[in-house]
């Protein structure tokens, strides 16, 4: 008889479970759309998963890679308008005097020409179905941090050649997009929690914007107030170090200028700083507010007007890039792309243009960039608000001491209200109050001037969201049906589904079964809740198991029927209904317990659910997101 020993070689190792199951968690996972996802070795993933420096340093890497991103993108955009409007090398669209009159006219119009294209074949390539792209926001509202790379790329790909025709978009949506679906690749490669994966979407926005404007601490700031929404030691360092290294990668690949030069930011204010410049500060605020609001609607009216034209979709481009250059023709090359150069004029020059000049190209700017987004071109308003931002400040600077005599501009130069309107304008239409006054503070250097900008924008931020509601991401998620106002991660309460909560061993009685068969089957001590159904199957209600049994003991004569002790015929839960709409409905009904239906119509029983089981798991979901906010493991 063999030995022990000798017996274990002999196995095979096929019918051993211990392989079988590494095999099967070593399987490739897919993505949305069925590709498999490249994950990294498992060594490394387990080292990445169980430290935080895995994550501080896969935020670095996402930095580098977004200064390549976003300088790529800027020399090829750059490029483009070159060519496209036969620019001199480096000179910026917005700041060109004398452009060619017919490339005005037709760059917009062969760029949106060309997107146009480029939309009907991915559309083709796609077989017609029609997919949102899903944003860094939404993403990490809702989807736990996972975004679509390919989405990402097409995306980044018709703002460079919406940008790079003149359409008045800025590439910080592009930016910020690309980056942000790297970092999300990036992290299911490795496995990450969801509280690491949204941490490190946030790292690559951060990232894109630090890179963007030269501005870490205005990247940072963007992504926590925008991105991950909230603020936290556990994410502090991975977000700094990705807008660190997005920022220093960028400057060593495309040296840029300031927006503000250092010999203007002496000359900002006439006079010290004191409590008497706040309230300037304040009204400004409040006036850039109400031109946010009027922009974002603005852009709203264009996007219904161009549906209700019925143009085809590959076509709307085309003739809104049309309708650009034309108002660049007549207004100025101003108001073509994000308008960089023209802010870098605006900001450079101490006075500049007059009341009505300021007015008229403010206008013009606003309108192109509505045009711009409703007509198909793809880009954000970032950078188009600080522009409109800057000429609302110059204009307040200008119009102020007419409306109050006597006072110099309340003894700040234009120079420095174009600062501070730059801010409190992009404020109202993007968010982030602390992310534009440290952009403010970061460009020009001046604490007196951010101190001031801080007023501005609390006030616009403030106002915007008293009376308008939204930023203009969180709008078009309005327009779009979504409910999310920021990217607070709620995707986890859309998973706590009453579907996965419900108990589905439900056995429903039929409405007319007698009382006395009723009692037998279900005496006291059993489960205290019966679902009926009706003669067709239906949900007709629930029976509390002791009440009908004190029903029939004080019944005198005739006894009662299922139908006397039946409560809440029309109270019951829906499978898709999440846990927090659930205790609504627990509350609404005063019951301890629901029946779940398959819907409205039909009405099939196909489970039921308790109060203090949803409560019970919706308080744990909270701890785990409470917990993840301070950054302890869960």
């Amino acid at each position: 008889m063999p030995s022990t020993s000798e017996a274990k070689p002999a196995l095979d190792r096929r019918s051993d479970p211990k392989p079988a199951s590494t095999a099967r968690r070593a399987r490739p996972r897919r993505l949305p759309g069925g590709r498999a996802l490249i994950q990294a070795p498992g060594r490394l993933r387990a080292l990445v998963r169980a430290s935080e420096t895995g994550l501080i340093g896969l935020a670095a890497v996402t930095g580098c890679v977004a200064g390549v991103v976003v300088s790529a993108m800027n020399l090829a955009t750059q490029s483009f308008r070159e060519r496209l409007y036969d620019l001199p090398a480096g000179l910026r669209l917005s700041a060109a005097q004398e452009v060619d009159p017919v490339a005005l006219v037709l760059g917009p119009t062969f760029g949106g020409a060309v997107l146009g294209l480029l939309v009907y074949a991915v559309g083709r390539l796609r077989g017609g179905r029609k997919r949102p792209v899903i944003d860094p926001i939404e993403a990490n509202a809702l989807h736990g941090g996972r975004m679509s790379l390919r989405d990402s790329v097409y995306v980044a790909v018709q703002n460079v050649i919406s940008n790079g025709s003149g359409a008045s978009v800025g590439l910080e949506a592009g930016y910020t997009q690309i980056c942000a679906g790297i970092a999300s690749r990036l992290g299911l490669s490795f496995e990450m929690r969801r509280g690491d994966l949204r941490t490190l979407v946030g790292c690559g926005s951060a990232a894109a914007i630090a890179a963007a404007f030269g501005a870490p601490l205005t990247g940072a700031f963007y992504a926590f107030e925008l991105i991950i929404g909230t603020y936290s030691i556990a994410t502090l360092t991975p977000v700094v170090v990705a807008a660190l290294c997005g920022s220093v990668v960028a400057r060593a690949l495309i040296p840029s200028p300031p927006l503000v030069a250092v010999s203007g930011i002496e000359a900002i204010a006439t006079r010290p700083l004191g409590t008497a410049d706040t309230l300037p500060s304040l009204a400004l605020g409040l006036f850039c507010a109400v031109l946010a609001i009027l922009i974002m609607r603005g852009v709203t009216l264009v996007e219904q007007g161009v549906r209700a034209t019925r143009l085809p979709r590959m076509a709307g481009p085309a003739v809104g890039g049309l309708c650009v250059g034309l108002l660049a023709l007549a207004v100025s090359p101003q108001v073509l792309s994000g308008g960089h150069g023209a802010l870098h004029l605006h900001l450079a020059e101490a006075h500049g243009p007059g009341i009505l000049a300021l007015a008229v190209l403010f206008a013009g700017k606003a309108t192109a960039t509505a045009i711009s987004i409703g007509s198909g071109f793809r880009g954000g308003l970032f950078f188009a608000s600080l522009f409109l931002g800057a000429i609302a400040g110059k204009l307040f600077a200008l119009v102020a001491p007419e409306i109050v005599p006597g006072v110099a501009a309340f003894g700040l130069t234009p120079l420095a209200y174009a600062v501070i309107g730059m801010s409190a304008l992009a404020v109202g239409v993007i968010g982030g109050p602390l992310t534009m006054t440290f952009l403010a503070l970061e460009l020009t250097g001046s604490f007196p001037i951010a101190g001031l900008v801080l007023v501005a924008v609390i006030a616009s931020s403030l106002t915007v969201r008293k009376t308008f509601g939204y930023s203009f991401a969180t709008w078009r998620f309005h327009l779009r049906g979504e409910s999310i106002r920021s990217a607070h991660d709620v995707g986890w309460i859309r998973t706590l589904t009453v579907g996965r909560l419900m108990r589905k061993d439900v056995r429903p009685v039929p409405l007319d079964t007698p009382m006395a068969t009723f009692l037998r089957a279900h005496p006291l001590g059993s489960p205290s809740r019966v679902i009926v159904v009706d003669g067709e199957g239906r949900y007709a209600g629930i029976v509390n198991v002791p009440e009908a049994h004190a029903a029939s003991r004080e019944a005198e004569g005739e006894e009662p029927e299922l139908a006397d002790v039946l409560r809440y015929p029309k109270d019951f839960l829906t499978p898709e209904m999440n846990a927090k709409q659930a205790s609504a409905a627990f509350d609404q009904a005063e019951s301890e317990a629901l029946a779940v239906v398959d819907g409205e119509a039909e009405r099939r029983v196909i489970g039921l659910l308790t109060e203090s089981h949803t409560l019970k798991r919706y308080s744990e979901e909270l701890d785990r997101q409470r917990l993840a906010m301070v950054g302890e493991a869960v």
